[in-house]
């Protein structure tokens, strides 16, 4: 990807998360088919990776 595309891409994403809230099932479809393979792992990485933190951070 062409990083003077990377601001584009952006917005598009959030778009689509933004329709996502408006109707889900569409939405999360239209992030699906735009997200390679390899970022929708990284995506649910991060997801795992914070939750885990935010579980730690709650019981210290």
């Amino acid at each position: 990807m062409k990083l003077d595309r990377l601001p584009d891409a952006a917005v598009g994403t959030v778009g689509d998360a933004a329709g996502a809230v408006v109707d889900p099932r569409a939405g999360l479809g239209r992030i699906r088919a735009a997200m390679s393979s390899r970022a929708l792992i990284g995506v649910a990485a991060a997801l795992v990776a914070g939750y885990l933190v935010g579980r730690l951070r709650r019981h210290a």
